[in-house]
């Protein structure tokens, strides 16, 4: 067991979701310590928030001992051990920003239902400001991918979530993203927005929270597949 640290090696097989590795606040040191933990153990580490020092670290750490992939807008990566991949479970999972500034969070939830065996189908940029942009990739979400649960965030505002909750037959949750300025800039108004709904269905995790809302939509589309297959 690490000194500074109690990692929970079992969480996906108790929760049917992996524990990631925020590295914000973590010393390059401890995140590569805890990230070694759980490639030894489970053979995946996955780390959220990785600033520059960290990524060449993991990079030079793992070199020929774990395959890396590289998330760059989230600043994510998934450490594996060669040959191990996550299970596909048939859940589908829509993910769909306002604006372009909203792209790094969005893609942390999807990284988190990719790993928890979503596939992802994702319509970035398709905000208020230009409502018609959102027609066709909700059409196809809705009735071509069939998806179980969508995602949407945005800042400033945050209007785009109570839009497609208004229009969509499946459960949608709301991603504020800290994007905005002036009276409650950093997030605030969108959130705030998002818990102030008046359409059925949105359920609403905090500013920036990636990781929660592809938690969440992981859980719900991993359970629609199940029924599905059953």
């Amino acid at each position: 067991m690490l000194p500074f640290a109690q990692p929970d090696f079992d969480r996906a097989q108790r929760k049917g979701v992996p524990e990631i590795i925020l590295a914000d606040r973590k010393s390059p040191a401890e995140s590569v310590a805890i990230a070694r933990a759980f490639l030894e153990r489970t053979g995946r580490a996955i780390l959220s928030r990785v600033e520059p020092e960290l990524e060449a670290l993991l990079r030079r750490e793992f070199e020929g001992q774990a395959e890396m992939e590289w998330v760059a807008p989230a600043r994510a990566a998934v450490l594996r051990r060669p040959g191990t991949r996550p299970p596909q479970t048939g859940g589908r999972v829509g993910i769909i920003t306002a604006g372009t500034s909203d792209i790094p969070v969005a893609e942390e939830a999807a990284l988190v239902c990719r790993e928890m065996g979503c596939t992802v189908y994702t319509a970035y940029d398709v905000g208020v400001a230009g409502i018609h942009r959102l027609v066709e990739p909700l059409r196809m979400m809705l009735d071509e991918a069939q998806v179980d649960v969508i995602i949407v965030a945005a800042g400033m505002d945050g209007a785009l979530p109570s839009v497609v909750a208004g229009l969509a037959d499946v459960p949608v949750i709301g991603l504020p993203t800290s994007v905005g300025y002036g009276m409650g800039g950093g997030g605030v108004a969108a959130l705030y927005s998002m818990l102030q709904t008046c359409a059925p269905g949105l359920a609403v995790v905090n500013i920036d929270n990636g990781v929660g809302a592809g938690a969440v939509a992981g859980l719900i589309a991993n359970r629609a597949a199940a029924a599905r297959n059953a």
